[in-house]
């Protein structure tokens, strides 16, 4: 198999992350009314606690198959292999976790029924071999399914769901895209497996470095679902848990434009790194910090500067408590952006998962303590604390750990002219936000207005991404302009 373009794979995956981006925001300021605060509370705690046993079944196969079929891309004898084994292994774990979960929550309890819907989100789990497409660095199918599901599921959402009472027809459209959008994956999957004799399979040997990978995922579950979980069994007010949901998803979105490249990099770096070429690694990992700064400090100050007015328009009535939520959450663009790059993209290809283990482990730790501290308090805004103090920690003990890799002043010094460039456009987007309309119209001229001026200093000041961009879009038109002819 042929090295795939790291460019061509961030494209296909940077299309489907701009979708990922539109369809909220057309369909979470339609939900928000429809279903209200209350509504969306329920959903996002009861999905949090099927989120557990998702992991706990899953193990930490998504991360593990990932690599390993990225290790051995051009071996289709081996791959397969190891894609009946890894599948067959999640498949028993996962069983297991929908026993569990059925005779927990789905018998009896106040949100019971939900959970029984929620059962097809834990098989759609089983079914999902994503994992395999990307570790062969095959993004266009994984991103071509999601595209298609995520626009089928919009079209459902607004045939089906009028009000407050359509509430289950909403959990079914989510499970039922998620299903079936992974069972597409499977009809591609015979051109790139080959059959594997039953007693030839060697389960229990993945079983070991799956549970190393786990433990990982654990910790990341507990300072980034948890927080939903702790505030529905504190607060009494599922309402708080729809405030904090609604400002975490916003921001989520943000957050995965700047580590869309990681999806990318991850098994890049890993086939790399089992080719030997340690150099290639470095090169690679330098240019993802650069992009991480490029997008992570405008994506951050200019959510801040637009959040008054643009919660009030695409939320609704009812959700000013969001706006400072959405001040407070915002640094996580930056913090999880540089984590990403050092966990994800650099110590899990190059198995040193020990080191990204032991971060994220101290991040679960210091995120409930401190939500134990701080919901009681002040509910959804403790959560929002209690979130940044736990990414924080995560990054801090991430770039100690590689101090011998990778220099935090050599980054530093990289970012200043991001950080610059952001200050600058986030003082010009507040100053035309006094003047401007509460409107959305308004609000997008503020963003595209703020974006030039960003765009532009980076142009004086001779980026070397806005220069690659560029190159990169005078080679397309070249290209076009040679077919046309």
């Amino acid at each position: 198999m042929s090295k795939k373009s790291v460019v061509k794979n961030y494209l296909y995956n940077a299309i489907y992350q701009i979708l990922s981006i539109i369809i909220p925001l057309i369909t979470t300021p339609y939900l928000s009314r429809v279903l209200g605060a209350e509504k969306i509370g329920i959903y996002s705690y009861t999905l949090s606690i099927t989120t557990y046993f998702i992991l706990f079944g899953s193990l930490g196969v998504a991360m593990y198959g990932q690599r390993e079929i990225a290790y051995m891309q051009n071996d289709i004898s081996k791959r397969s292999k190891t894609f009946f084994e890894i599948f067959i292994m999640k498949c028993c774990t996962l069983f297991i976790s929908l026993v569990i979960f059925y005779f927990t929550f789905c018998i009896n309890g106040q949100y019971s029924m939900y959970y029984k819907i929620l059962i097809l989100e834990i098989i759609a789990n089983v079914i999902d071999i994503s994992w395999y497409f990307q570790g062969l660095e095959e993004f266009k199918k994984t991103v071509t399914r999601n595209t298609i599901v995520k626009i089928i599921s919009v079209i459902c959402i607004f045939l089906f769901v009028k009000n407050e009472y359509d509430f289950n027809k909403y959990f079914y459209i989510y499970v039922l895209s998620n299903f079936f959008g992974n069972f597409t994956l499977w009809l591609y999957l015979p051109k790139y497996v080959k059959k594997v004799k039953l007693k030839k399979l060697e389960i229990y040997k993945h079983f070991k470095p799956t549970i190393s990978l786990f433990i990982p995922q654990i910790a990341v579950q507990v300072y980034t679902v948890l927080d939903k979980t702790m505030i529905g069994m504190i607060v009494d007010d599922k309402s708080e848990v729809g405030y904090y949901e609604q400002a975490q998803k916003i921001i989520k979105l943000l957050v995965t434009i700047a580590t869309s490249l990681g999806v990318v990099m991850m098994p890049r770096i890993a086939a790399t790194y089992s080719e030997g070429n340690m150099k290639k690694v470095k090169e690679y990992m330098e240019n993802s910090f650069s992009f991480i700064m490029f997008l992570s400090f405008p994506l951050m100050l200019g959510m801040i500067s637009i959040s008054s007015k643009f919660v009030p328009i695409f939320y609704g009535d009812g959700y000013d408590k969001v706006i400072p939520l959405i001040a407070i959450i915002s640094p996580i663009i930056v913090l999880i952006g540089l984590s990403n790059v050092m966990g994800i993209q650099y110590l899990l290809p190059t198995k040193q998962q020990n080191k990204y283990t032991l971060s994220v482990i101290i991040g679960a730790i210091v995120n409930f303590t401190f939500n134990l501290l701080l919901i009681y308090k002040w509910k959804s805004i403790g959560a929002s604390i209690a979130t940044i103090i736990a990414e924080f920690s995560v990054t801090a003990t991430q770039f100690f750990l590689l101090r011998k890799e990778i220099s935090v002043i050599d980054v530093i010094k990289s970012s200043a002219k991001y950080v610059f460039s952001a200050l600058i456009m986030f003082l010009i987007s507040i100053f035309l936000g006094k003047f401007i309309k509460n409107n959305l119209l308004s609000i997008i001229c503020q963003v595209l207005s703020s974006s030039i001026v960003y765009f532009g200093l980076l142009l004086l000041l001779k980026d070397k991404i806005i220069f690659m961009g560029e190159n990169l879009i005078k080679n397309k038109m070249k290209k076009f302009i040679k077919i046309g002819e």
